[in-house]
């Protein structure tokens, strides 16, 4: 576990010693900032009964920079390690496969937590500086976050996934967009065809946007947690046999 901690804590040390994930922190307050107001807006237009939280983020806008953070904070994982040869060091070295797999994936993750934390600051801007209570209530904010985290888990591992099948940044990037985006519009295959077709109900299950505007509203529900915590280590394990493979290769 020594040497699990000492991987993890050296690749989580690289998002803060590169400028590059700085400015991921800051895109993605921009972005959750610019939802806030905009759903702001919004109330003023036509005032709705969801809340401020449930707005700002079942809506097209979110999706469309949720998906890329994914490939951002994963793409280098394994490909720029693959390209610039230090992996060939790193799988000769006395260290397990596992533990590479999963410093690499739990410090991308970890990562990924952080960058939510300036963003319930932002929502409670609205509060101090409006001199209004909450425009929404506890369990709407629990049940968004914990869907977010959820959500988080799986589509890291897959951008892992992806980025130890190449040594390109961009193809791992391209790839791992790629796939998310195939899950995401999996969720609208019910709104397409209709939800009487035979099998609409897996559709339902594994619809990331189904899931957010559950949770958002405060409710929670067992199988989102188990869906995605199998799919993590469903695709883990598959990133996994792809890095021992190269490891035994060589």
């Amino acid at each position: 576990m020594r040497t699990l901690f000492i991987l993890f804590r050296k690749e989580l040390r690289s998002f803060f010693q590169n400028p590059f994930g700085w400015v991921i922190i800051a895109a993605v307050a921009i972005a959750n900032g610019v939802g806030i107001s905009t759903s702001m807006k919004g109330f003023v237009d036509s005032p709705s009964q969801h809340s401020l939280i449930f707005a700002t983020f079942h809506s097209p806008v979110f999706w469309f920079w949720f998906l890329f953070i994914f490939p951002l904070i994963t793409m280098r994982s394994f490909a720029e390690e693959e390209r610039s040869g230090t992996l060939e060091t790193l799988l000769t070295a006395p260290v397990r496969t596992w533990q590479v797999v999963l410093s690499k994936y739990g410090a991308a993750f970890a990562f990924y937590v952080i960058l939510w934390i300036p963003t319930l600051l932002q929502f409670h801007l609205f509060s101090w500086v409006a001199d209004l209570p909450d425009a929404w209530t506890p369990g709407e904010v629990f049940g968004t976050y914990t869907i977010l985290i959820l959500m988080g888990m799986a589509f890291t591992a897959v951008g892992c996934l992806a980025s130890s099948l190449t040594s390109s940044q961009i193809i791992a990037g391209l790839l791992t967009i790629c796939l998310l985006m195939l899950l995401f519009f999996f969720g609208f295959i019910p709104i397409i065809w209709g939800g009487a077709f035979q099998g609409a109900g897996i559709f339902y299950y594994i619809s990331c946007q189904e899931h957010l505007a559950f949770f958002a509203k405060g409710f929670l529900d067992t199988r989102p947690f188990v869906y995605y915590i199998t799919l993590t280590f469903m695709v883990l394990f598959l990133t996994y046999q792809i890095v021992d493979y190269r490891r035994w290769k060589r």
